[in-house]
This record gives C-alpha cells, sequence and structure tokens, in this order.
C-alpha cells in the first residue's frame, strides 16, 4: 500500500513542470470570469491573468497561449501570469529578427504626437518620425488604429523601443512589386497597364511597378500626329512587350501589334487602275492623305489633283473629313505607301490642246493669277496658258504684270506654242498688235536729238519716256555721274540715240552730247 502511494506521487510529481519566474510558458485557458482568467500551465496550481490583457479573438476556453510568470505564487496561493509581458518579450524577438532581415511588420499607430506617431508594433511601442510616415493629405481618421507596413530604422535594446519608416516600407514594396512584374515579364505576352505620361513621341505606361516605352509608331497602323489621339493620362490599356531590357530597366511596348497589320495583305485589296473611296485625314502643301480604311492611308500628290489648274495649296481643294474618289498609281507595301490620283478619273485634255489650240489662233480667256515672270490665263475652264512678261507689251517695260491686268479679268490673246507633254502652252498680248519697231526705227534714227522724261534710276543706268508707251535706256558710262546723282523721275533730260535693236525692241540713248 506504501509502495502504491509513493508510485503515485512519483509520477505526480514527474507530471508538474519546473517553472520558474521571468519564464515564458504554454498555458490553456480554462476559465473565464468578469476580471480575470484562469490558465493552466501545467503546474500544481493554475495560473491568473487580468482580463484586459487579451484581445477579443483569443478570449476562448481551450485556447492554448504564451504567458510569462510574474510570481510562481501571488496572496492568493496562484501563479501571476501576463499576457501582455509574454507577448511584448516574444515580439521583440521577432521585431529584432525582422530588423536583422531586412523584412516589413504590420503595425497600428496609435497616437498623434509632436513629430510623429506613436504606434503598436506587436505589442512594442515605436515611434513613427512624421517625416518617414508618408502620410501626406491624409486625415488622421485613416491613420490612427490602421494597420500599416513599416520598416524597423533603429532598435534600441536598452529601452526596448523602436524607430519606424514607412516610407522606406513603401519603396521597399515598390522595388520587391517591380521585381516580381520583371520576373514575370516575357517579350511576345499581353500585359495590363496604366498610362502614366504622354510626351510627343508615345506615352509611358505603368506595368505595375515597371514602367515601358509606348513609342507613337507602336500606337496605330494609322498614322498620328500626337500620341493624345491614342491614350490619355490614367487610360487602362492592354499592351504586348516588344522587348525589354532588365540591366537598362527598359521595356518597349506595342499597341498596334495587337491587332492584324492591315499592310499584310494589300495587293488582295486594292489593284493598280482600281477606283476607290476614302476620307480626307490629313492636308499637307505636297498633297492630301486618304484612308481607305483603318491603318491604310493613300497620298493624291498635288499634280495628281488636276491635268489643268495649278494647285499650290491643296487646302482650297479638299477639307479634312471629306469623301473623295480616286484611282490607285501604284502600291508599294514595303514602303507602306499607295499613290492616287483625281485626275486619272477624268480625260486628259492635253491630249487634244494642240488640235484645239492651234499656233496663231486669237482666244479668249480670264486671267486666273500672277508670277514675277507672268500671267497665267484660263482658256476654257480646263486648260491654263501663260502669257509671259515680255509678251504682254512691245514697247512699255513692265515690272509687275498685275500693273497691268486684274485677276478675273477677261482678256484675248494669241496662242504661241502647244507643248502637249509638258502640259504648256504659252500666249501672247503683244502679238494682236503689230510690231512697231520697225517704224520706231525709222522715226528715231541714230543721233537723234530729243528731250525725254526721267522715269528710274538703276546702278546700270537710267530709264527715260521717249513717248507714251515707249522707253529708252541712257547706260551709266553714257552720262556723267554727278549729272545722274542729281536727277530724279520726272526731270527732263535732253538725249541722243546710239541704238536703236528691233529684234530685242530697245533704245539705247546717251547723254553725252
Amino acid at each position: 500500500m506504501t509502495e502504491t502511494k509513493s508510485e503515485m506521487e512519483l509520477l505526480y510529481n514527474q507530471s508538474i513542470k519546473i517553472i520558474k519566474e521571468g519564464q515564458i510558458v504554454k498555458g490553456r485557458i480554462v476559465s473565464i470570469k468578469t476580471k480575470e482568467v484562469l490558465v493552466d500551465v501545467g503546474f500544481k496550481s493554475e495560473g491568473v491573468v487580468s482580463i484586459t490583457e487579451f484581445a477579443p479573438d483569443d478570449l476562448k476556453v481551450g485556447s492554448e497561449l504564451d504567458f510569462f510568470i510574474d510570481s510562481i505564487e501571488n496572496d492568493a496561493g496562484m501563479i501571476a501570469l501576463s499576457r501582455e509581458k509574454a507577448m511584448r518579450i516574444s515580439g521583440w524577438d521577432k521585431v529584432v529578427k525582422m530588423a536583422e532581415e531586412g523584412g516589413l511588420i504590420d503595425a497600428r499607430p496609435v497616437k498623434k504626437v509632436k513629430g510623429g506617431f506613436l504606434v503598436d508594433a506587436m505589442g512594442i511601442e515605436a515611434f513613427l518620425p512624421a517625416s518617414l510616415s508618408a502620410f501626406k493629405n491624409v486625415s488622421d481618421k485613416d491613420i490612427i488604429n490602421k494597420t500599416f507596413k513599416f520598416k524597423i530604422v533603429k532598435i534600441n535594446n536598452l529601452r526596448r523601443s523602436l524607430i519606424l519608416s514607412r516610407k522606406e516600407a513603401m519603396q521597399k514594396q515598390r522595388e520587391e512589386a517591380k521585381e516580381k512584374v520583371w520576373q514575370n515579364l516575357k517579350a511576345g505576352e499581353i500585359y495590363p497597364g496604366t498610362v502614366k505620361a504622354i510626351t510627343d513621341f508615345g506615352a509611358f505606361i505603368d506595368l505595375g511597378g515597371v514602367d515601358g516605352l509606348l513609342h507613337i509608331t507602336d500606337m496605330s497602323w494609322s498614322k498620328i500626329s500626337h500620341p493624345s489621339e491614342i491614350v490619355a493620362i490614367g487610360d487602362k490599356i492592354e499592351v504586348l512587350v516588344l522587348n525589354l531590357d532588365k540591366e537598362s530597366g527598359k521595356v518597349s511596348l506595342g499597341l498596334k501589334q495587337r491587332f492584324p497589320d492591315p499592310w499584310q495583305d494589300i495587293e488582295t485589296k486594292y489593284s493598280v487602275g482600281a477606283k476607290i473611296k476614302g476620307k480626307i485625314v490629313n492636308i499637307l502643301p505636297y498633297g492630301a492623305f486618304l484612308e481607305l480604311e483603318k491603318g491604310i492611308e493613300g497620298l493624291i500628290h498635288v499634280s495628281e489633283i488636276s491635268w489643268t489648274k495649278r494647285v499650290n495649296n491643296p487646302g482650297e481643294m479638299f477639307a479634312i473629313g471629306d469623301t473623295v474618289e480616286a484611282q490607285v498609281l501604284s502600291i508599294d507595301k514595303e514602303s507602306r505607301r499607295i499613290s492616287l490620283s483625281l485626275k486619272q478619273l477624268e480625260a486628259n485634255p492635253w491630249l487634244e490642246a494642240e488640235a484645239k489650240y492651234p499656233v496663231s489662233t486669237k482666244v479668249s480667256g480670264k486671267v486666273r493669277g500672277f508670277t514675277d515672270y507672268g500671267v497665267f490665263v484660263e482658256l476654257d475652264g480646263n486648260l491654263e496658258g501663260m502669257v509671259h512678261i515680255s509678251d504682254i507689251s512691245w514697247t512699255k517695260r513692265i515690272s509687275h504684270p498685275q500693273d497691268i491686268m486684274k485677276k478675273g479679268q477677261k482678256v484675248e490673246v494669241i496662242v504661241l506654242s502647244v507643248d502637249a507633254q509638258n502640259r504648256r502652252i504659252n500666249l501672247g498680248l503683244k502679238q494682236l498688235q503689230p510690231n512697231p519697231w520697225a517704224e520706231i526705227a525709222q522715226k528715231y534714227p541714230l543721233d537723234t536729238v530729243l528731250e525725254a522724261e526721267v522715269v528710274s534710276i538703276t546702278d546700270f543706268g537710267v530709264f527715260v519716256k521717249i513717248e507714251e508707251d515707249l522707253e529708252g535706256l541712257i547706260f551709266s558710262s553714257e552720262i556723267d555721274k554727278t549729272e545722274t546723282a542729281a536727277l530724279k523721275p520726272g526731270d527732263k533730260i535732253k538725249v541722243k540715240v546710239i541704238k536703236v535693236d528691233v529684234e530685242q525692241g530697245k533704245i539705247g540713248l546717251t547723254a553725252k552730247i
């Protein structure tokens, strides 16, 4: 009987843990009272813990948690335990390990103080300086008692206190996200992104931590003038990774590559000589671009607009959005060019020009425009000819053709020549009258002395009016420089005829009499 009792005591003693004050032990909640909680830590007596030290989720009978032994026996003969101290001690060890490994911790700002925030970091009091908080423009109600990620930037082992940085935590999270994106990125794959910035040459797309460039040439198969025609900041788009270089941090993206290249089977869609319709999408000094379909445009060069009219500004003929019919002249798949023509849809009036306007024929026309060297005359609404400045008058010296004729004026002219191949008709106005120079030569023989009126003074001589519409030239070598300097238009001067050129229609004079 005595042996049985001894065996039972031995077994009982062996079942009781050896515990010491200041130790952290495992305990199981066995009872929950109003102000305290009873915990079995495997000793001969139960431990007691203030109910205020428990989180609501932990306060359950049967829950196994860590506890700190404050005292082996309190005034009531029970073990005094602390849940908070156990959490602080084990939390501190975890925090130190995390800090050594450079990891991030979850913590809650609990109070705003001067210079920053007090933070509960796994049961440990920590300080978050305002300069490291990254809480700019965030209200306090969205900060206090909210959980955020932080990086431990300083540890005080003696005081068991921490200094945290949310700013560095966010940077680390961005770097981790960036690294993850880089690991997942593959050329030839499609990824979602957000338009972050737009420049003249393209748009930068945020792929979730890594920025890629979507160049303007990779946005659309159609020609565009600016990236803003395709995307706007904040747009969510899916892009294709064309090329990536992790070393340089560059990612090239494509948008148009997600869709078939409309030029791929261009020859089967359009053929040379075919008549097509399109919409004017761009007008330049050298021609107008016609959109045949999305991604395919053709150029109507300024020389292919009309057989007869000189088109200096295509904007006078077209407006953006106009629907135009044209003929396909050529297709260059490699260069992605289609040449179009308007005039080829009409009969070429130049083929009959020589027969219609024989040389020496008198014709009527309307002044259509001017150049420094002549006047353009519209003959019958189709063809246009030019009166050279030298063919306006037999005798009058003309500096500006518009001084003689006005735009829209109806005139009669003589056909001087027709060059159908180069599309030119030379016209004459003075040829309507007989050439007067034979008579002029008789009227003003050599050595004739007369009084003339100064018209203009040039570096090479002085022009004078001999009679109405007839001028002569006093060469600079035929007049004293001092005399020239004193002359002005309207002055009278005595001159002598020294040359009459009937072929060139000129009279040479001298003031040295």
